[in-house]
This record gives C-alpha cells, structure tokens and sequence, in this order.
C-alpha cells in the first residue's frame, strides 16, 4: 500500500484515468445526503457522451473497485445507480490513514522549490492609520494573508514598504498584521539623475511646483506591451514627483538586496536580482491606474527592472447604508471592538472591558470579525460591510466570531477530559494504533467556516464526553481523535489569518 497522503485531487484523477481517454467525468460528492452512500459520482450525462447508452465496460468497473496509486483513496465498492456510477471508500482506513497523521494533512502538500522569491507590495501602507479607507485596509489584509500563504508553501516573501508611521504600525499591530518597519527612507539619488535625463518640459515656461521634476511619456511603453499587458490604453504620461522616485527607490533596494536570513535557499546565490523574481502590487481599485503608472515608470527608468510584475486588483467595499468614505479603519475597528464588548457583556454579564484577562479576547474576536469579513469574499469582487450587530454573534455560521467559538469550545471539550483523566473518570489516551475507525462515519471537510459549522453540528448532535463506561471509551477516544484533527486544522488555518487560538470566550 502507498504510504503517500491522500488526496482529493490524486483519487479524482486515476478514478478519470480508469475510464479511459477523454474528458474529466467524475465529481467529489459534497452534499450530506448523498454522503451516506457515496464519495464520489460519474453523473449519468457524462457517461452517456463517453459510452454506449451511458454503460460502462464491466472490466472498468473492476478496475474501479480496486483502484490503488500515490495518493489515492482505498474504494470499498463502485456501482451502477440512476444518478450514475458511485463509488464509496473504505472510510475506516481512510480515517485511519488522515487521523494516524494529522499534522501531515495540515501543512502544503508539495512545498514550493526553494530560492523561488516574490515581493509583495502593497501601497496602502505608505498612508496614515486615519487616512487608510475601507477599501486600502482590504488591501492590506489580502497582502499579509498572501504572505502566509506562500510563506507556508516555501516561498521567499520581502514585504514593501517597511512601514514607518509608529501610529501605522501600532495599528497594523491591533489587526495582527506581520509586517516590516523601517526608519530611514531608500535613496533616490540614481534614479533621479535617470530620470532627468528622460525628462521633457511641461512646464511651459512657468516655474514647477517643489517636488515635481517633470513629465514623461509612457504611450510608446504602454504600446510596446501590447493589450495583452493589461495596462489603461489612457496612459499618455506621468508626472514625476520625488515621492515617486522614493516609492521606486524602495522597490529597488528591496528587489537587488534580500536579507541573507530571508530563505536558506537564497544562502549564497549569486542571482539575488531581478531574474527569477515575480513582483505582485496589491492595491485598491481606487489606486490600479496610478499603479500602472508607477510600474511603467519603472521600466522606464531602469534597465534590469523586474520583468514579472503583476497587480492583484482588490474591488471596492461598500457599507450597507452608508458611502464607505465615510468610516476610516481605525473607525471600523473600534465600531466592531465596540460590539464584540457589547455582545460579550449580554452573555457574561459586567462590564468585561474594564477586565484585564478579557482584554486581549476582545482584541483577537474584533479582528477575526475584520479579517473574515474583509477575505471572504474574493478580492477582485466589490464587497459590502453589514454593520449590524449579527456580524459578530456567536451564533452566525458565517462570521470570524463563530470560528473562534467553535474553537473555544474544542479546547473546552480537551480541558474537560483531561481533568476527568486526573480525577480517573477516563483512561489515557490510548495508542492511535489501536483505535477502531470503523465507528466514524462522518467526513471531514476544508475550509475553516465550513469546518467550524461541521463541527458545530456534529457536537451538538454527538455526545463526545460520555459517562465513564468502560465499553464507551472505544468510540469516544475515536471521536476525541477525530476531533484533535480538527482542532489542527482549525489552529493551522487561523495562523494563516494571524489569530491565535482562544480557550474561552
């Protein structure tokens, strides 16, 4: 048997591998009624364009039935069924194989190859905390997930700007947002000698302001790029500003000049330049044109600039009821701070807030409201902000504040069998080894809401922590397992967000 994990995308392809050459037939099955007797489907409709009258070769049908590989599921039967071929896995080994080893399950499956580098840049961060809009702080956030996210797959990320307004960073502290300060800005000395020379008069004879060098043309650029590039065939010229060079300056330096701790793959290379570098500007859609501009500008001014640069477009965030312009983040922060406190204060009773032990709760349940908000949606959508108090119940099955109750109350549950282990109401816990999976017969699933609603179902419908019987400790130390994989994965996926794991809320 293959000792490799396994996998939804590695079972789908040889179970489409097994039928054949053609196009992609079979489907992982997600809905909860077809689960209980099936884990996958070949849709009649599909077969139909494949085979004769939708038959499929009995000799394929073996195949099926004892489908094995890299990656893929052990089957327990595939049969013909009016909705199509149906295939079910033998769950007690697949949950042995998953739950024998969680945290392989938990990490990227195949790591990026070391050395690969991107630098993220997020424009955003040059503002001020009381100048950032609704819209900027959605960029912000996107780049930090971004960077955990290829940081967990071994890629090399350099963060730009390093921030340095101390109120900026203050506030990028709050939202637990991983990013770089900095005290002495880049210089632009090289680059402001190119680009005079580049410069043409536009002056027209009147004196420029202070801080405007010049106008350049970017048409030529822009046309050289072709519409394939992406760039608004509006782009005529750009006004050259010393905040521009800066802004390049700081790109630069931070492309030519990687920290020697940034990657143990990057340890004595020699290529610490452009080449092999992918440049990704996140940034409002507010903010694409001046972008491109810069982009441009950079090419034009300096001949090794990166030749992979890409712009992550995040859409527009509206506030129900009201024009976004009109709440800063600061402000959005403290209007949902403001409510976790309220709605934390209904269900204790008190006034938590004055509290110090709740202080650091109240900060982490306010920014995972923030962060699932403004990542739920996908980033090139416009996104609309419901300011009512639901956004932050405990009892939605779509808010930031109900994952971390449903983690709270996992670490709960273990606290509880641990301190009725000491008491010697429950055994230890026994060798993974020897649990009998066969007793699970519910899936696991992926994302973290979804995960938090599975379980939070599952834990009301399923006693966990029975009485201390000795022939009911077989099937609960199997759901205890069950249940520590999903407390991986749940911790796992709110590092990625920055948020720690709460015991108690």
């Amino acid at each position: 048997m293959a000792t490799r994990r396994l996998g939804v995308g590695e079972t789908l392809g040889a179970l489409n591998a097994a039928l054949g050459p053609g196009g992609p037939v079979w489907i992982k099955e997600t809905r909860t009624r077809h689960l209980r007797s099936r884990d996958f489907l070949a849709p009649h409709r599909a077969l139909q364009a494949r085979f004769d009258d939708g038959q499929v070769p009995e000799h394929l049908l073996h195949a099926l039935a004892c489908l094995q590989g890299p990656g893929v599921a052990p089957v327990l039967r595939c049969a013909p069924t009016p909705a199509g071929l149906s295939l079910q896995l033998q769950r007690s080994a697949v949950f042995e194989r998953v739950l024998s080893a969680v945290a392989a399950y938990a990490t990227p499956a195949s790591p990026a190859s070391l050395g690969q580098r991107v630098l993220l840049h997020c424009p955003a961060l040059r503002s001020s905390p009381c100048a950032l809009r609704l819209s900027q702080l959605r960029t912000v956030l996107v780049a930090d997930h971004l960077a955990r996210a290829l940081r967990a797959h071994g890629v090399c990320v350099r963060l730009v700007p390093a921030v340095r307004d101390p109120h900026m960073l203050t506030f990028l502290q709050q939202l637990r947002v991983d990013w770089p300060a900095a005290s002495e800005r880049a210089s632009s000395h090289t680059l402001r000698s190119h680009a005079l020379e580049e410069l043409t008069s536009a002056n027209d004879g009147r004196t420029l302001s202070p801080g405007i060098l010049g106008r350049l043309c970017l048409k030529e650029l822009v046309e050289e790029q072709g519409r394939t590039a992406g760039y608004d065939p509006n782009l005529d010229n750009c006004l050259v500003t010393e905040d521009l060079l800066s802004v390049l300056a700081e790109l630069q330096e931070a492309l030519w000049h990687w920290p020697e701790d940034s990657h143990p793959g990057l340890a004595g290379a020699s290529d610490t330049g452009t080449g092999g570098c992918l440049v990704v500007h996140v940034v409002s859609c507010e903010e694409e044109f001046q972008q491109q501009k810069l982009d441009l500008l950079w090419q034009k001014l300096v001949d090794k600039a990166p030749l992979r640069q890409k712009h992550l477009i995040c859409g527009p965030v509206k506030v129900a009821g009201a024009p976004g312009t009109l709440m800063t983040a600061p402000e959005y922060y403290e209007f949902r701070h403001t409510q976790v406190c309220k709605a934390s204060a209904l269900k204790h009773g008190g006034d938590l807030a004055q509290d110090p032990a709740w202080t650091e709760i109240f900060g982490v349940l306010s920014v995972a409201t923030i962060k699932f908000e403004m990542l739920s949606t996908a980033p090139q959508s416009q996104l609309f902000l419901a300011l009512a108090d639901s956004s932050i119940s405990t009892k939605g099955t779509k808010s930031g504040t109900f994952v971390m109750y449903n983690c709270a109350r996992l670490a709960t549950l273990f606290e509880s069998y641990k301190c009725s282990m000491e008491q010697g109401l429950y055994p230890t816990f026994p060798p993974v080894s020897s649990l009998d999976f066969s007793l699970l017969h519910d899936e696991i699933c992926k994302f973290l809401v979804q995960l938090s609603m599975d379980f939070s179902s599952y834990y009301n419908r399923v006693h966990i922590l029975g009485e201390p019987r000795p022939h009911l400790f077989g099937q609960m130390f199997v759901r205890l397992q069950l249940l520590r994989a999903v407390r991986e994965v749940l911790h796992t996926g709110l590092a990625m967000l920055g948020l720690p794991p709460l015991s108690h809320i």
